[in-house]
């Protein structure tokens, strides 16, 4: 229950968790749990408490920093000018009165661009000489992730400037601006995942947040990302024709100039009254756009006016951020199902009676946790409010307790597993199943053994998973390579029709090959990619790498104590306890051994020890970067080919560098090799060094 108002103390430190747990759901986990508004009321309550008792001001509180931790797995990058966040608002009164502040404090009439504010993920685009040099994300508004090998992966960005006849490059020109997926290809990619049976994206905005933390270009490419400008950065001598640029009107008009993507919808405002206009026309206008946009961003004009008017702790005076409420509507809470996740994890998913909500139907939504359940108070039965997150997720708001039935109850958690029986635990918010044993988690953990990323099985999506487990073919991981093909032909599987109807069709005897061929070839696929898709807690990609850099293979890693695990880098105490138990857990212990007798290989093919490395290795004990695009050979592919040769692949570039591979749209970890000395390959140098390794 939220603390009491007259418990200052209390509610201070209970918003304060609260909303460092949004923040890091929404911009490091990509999975929000509360809606923009929710969170802007929360931050509103929590400034106005902190204001009237400024004896408990905290540097670290949610109202003294923009928001969204650095991911780790990037190189990290300190930005010239922060990346600040603008305040919301959503009432046009507030932004009169904001309209009127920014007069009086200058004294005189001014005026102000309204431009869309795309619903995305905000990165800093740098071009020196007119050349894309770095790409960083907001991060926490001081220091980002250094994103530029992803960001080439986009077609609608740059990598060279293209100013007019006249015009003269400027030395430095940093574009702030945000990535987004628009609407037909966050459609695409979700039939093409459906097709194949893959989990579908829930909205635009995490899918291009995830699609950016990913290690492969290649994924950037084909999710078909795209990009707008927005705003200023570290700016060097910019102008227009020969005219300096003064006004972010005209900077818009020069980036366009210079071919770099803006909205092209921007309105210049010589009046609140004009403002406020502009921005009642466009609530319409917007549903017509081909990416999602949830409000109108306000700058004052003049560059010189924003300077005059200056900064806060978090965001510009001179700018506002108007936000269109999300379309709300009421329906009844008919029930509450507990789905299970692979690692046990019972999620609440509501049920209700059907709505249309931003043109679409609304019948089921996540709760998300027991916790929110019992914070917002809702009740089977109750009278919920539903609003679509970003336009894109259901979420259950709040409870009309007018209409609540006088003998409705609170709800309680489950005791017992809903797929096996077995006793649920707490901790923290999450509720888990102990069963390792469980067909529900079992169905999810399968799903995630024979995934892309971890074994790689084609053919095997979630329908066909699921049709297997029910009919009995499957029990355990090994079975996926031991299928009977006619038997597996024969089977039924659900699948969505263009028009959104399910039907029921036949695997077929050519998926069924298919699958079977595919699962031969995963039985190679090694050590780092088997630990990884066991789905061992504590031990994800990076660190199944790790380990199969150290121990020649499996039988090795299980003779190891759990003091040799803590060796590993980043590999702690108590990750190095848990991975070590769950290894020789009776379950794990079974599923290796099954996996042994189907002939899966336990072998690490990057050992770093033993492997042989052929005599004449370029590469053999040196620290090698990869930068730039390479064309004939994936990055992935590319790291893996050096590490077999004996090399250490680095992300960043220094003294101790010994090669640099440099593929086309390179650039400040070529100039910073150049700058020390380093030997620098093209890509074509390269393949020619591996050709007969």
């Amino acid at each position: 229950m939220p603390a009491k108002a007259s418990d200052p103390i209390a509610r201070i430190a209970e918003l304060r968790v609260l909303l460092h747990r949004a923040n890091r759901a929404y911009y490091v986990d990509a999975a929000p749990f509360m809606s923009d508004s929710e969170f802007d009321a929360l931050l509103a309550e929590l400034v106005e408490i902190e204001a009237k008792h400024p004896l408990l001001a905290d540097p670290n509180s949610p109202t003294q920093r923009v928001g969204g931790e650095v991911a780790t797995g990037f190189e990290q990058v300190k930005h010239r000018v922060p990346m600040m966040s603008v305040d919301n608002t959503y009432s046009l009164a507030d932004l009169r009165a904001w309209w009127e502040r920014c007069e009086r404090a200058l004294g005189r009439p001014f005026a102000a661009v309204a431009d869309p504010k795309v619903d995305g993920v905000a990165i800093s685009l740098r071009y020196e000489h007119g050349q894309l040099t770095e790409a960083a994300t907001r991060g926490d508004g001081t220091t980002g992730d250094r994103v530029t090998h992803n960001v080439r992966a986009i077609a609608s960005v740059p990598l060279v400037l293209q100013p007019p006849a006249g015009t003269p490059m400027p030395p430095v020109l940093e574009v702030r601006g945000e990535i987004f997926m628009p609407v037909a290809s966050f459609e695409r990619v979700n039939e093409e995942r459906r097709n194949a049976g893959e989990p579908e994206f829930m909205n635009a905005r995490n899918s291009t947040a995830g699609t950016l933390k990913s290690l492969d270009p290649a994924v950037v490419r084909a999710r078909g990302l795209s990009f707008l400008a927005h705003g200023v950065g570290h700016v060097e001598d910019i102008t227009l024709g020969r005219h300096p640029v003064t006004t972010y009107h005209d900077f818009l008009l020069a980036l366009r100039a210079f071919g770099v993507p803006v909205s092209g919808i921007a309105v210049r405002c010589n009046s609140a009254e004009q403002c406020l206009a502009e921005i009642e026309r466009f609530a319409n206008a917007r549903v017509e756009l081909p990416y999602a946009v949830d409000g109108m961003v306000v700058k004052v004009d003049a560059f010189a006016d924003q300077r005059e008017l200056g900064v806060t702790a978090k965001a510009p005076r001179w700018a506002v951020a108007f936000k269109y409420p999300a379309e709300k509507k009421p329906t009844v809470l008919t029930r509450i199902d507990w789905q299970v996740g692979k690692g046990g994890t019972l999620t609440p998913r509501a049920s209700m009676e059907p709505v249309i909500i931003a043109g679409s139907k609304v019948q089921h939504a996540s709760l998300h946790n027991i916790d929110e359940i019992h914070r917002k108070d809702i009740r089977i039965g109750d009278t919920v409010i539903v609003e679509k997150a970003g336009e894109i997720i259901p979420q259950v708001v709040e409870v009309d307790l007018s209409k609540r039935h006088p003998h409705s109850k609170p709800v309680q958690p489950p005791t017992e597993c809903p797929s096996c029986g077995e006793a649920v635990t707490k901790d923290g918010p999450k509720l888990y199943c102990t069963n390792a044993a469980c067909l529900a988690q079992f169905s999810e953990r399968l799903k995630w053994f024979v995934s892309r990323g971890q074994m790689d099985i084609d053919g095997l999506g979630e329908k066909i998973v699921d049709a297997l487990i029910r009919a009995g073919l499957v029990k355990s991981f090994a079975d996926v390579f031991t299928l009977d093909a006619a038997k597996v032909a024969a089977l039924t599987s659900e699948s969505i029709t263009k028009s959104g109807t399910l039907v029921l069709r036949k695997i077929g005897e050519k998926t069924a090959h298919s699958i079977n061929a595919s699962a031969a070839e995963a039985k190679g696929r090694g050590l780092a990619r088997l630990l990884d898709a066991l789905g061992i807690a504590h031990l994800g990609t990076a660190s199944a790498k790790a380990f199969a850099r150290v121990y020649p293979d499996l039988d090795a890693m299980l003779a190891a104590s759990v003091w040799d695990f803590q060796q590993i880098p980043d590999i702690g105490e108590i990750t190095a306890s848990s991975i070590h138990a769950e290894l020789h857990s009776h379950a794990m212990q079974r599923a290796i051994h099954e996996l042994r007798a189907a002939g899966v290989s336990m072998v690490s093919s990057t050992y770093s020890a033993t492997r042989e490395v052929p005599a004449d290795s370029p590469f053999a004990g040196k620290t090698v970067v990869l930068t730039g695009e390479l064309e004939q050979m994936d990055r992935r592919a590319a790291m893996e080919k050096l590490e077999s040769l004996g090399a250490k692949v680095s992300g960043s570039v220094s003294k101790k560098t010994d090669l640099v591979v440099a593929g086309p749209g390179a650039g400040s970890k070529l100039a910073k090799a150049q700058e020390l000395g380093v030997t620098v390959w093209d890509e074509a140098q390269f393949m020619a060094a591996i050709k007969d390794l």
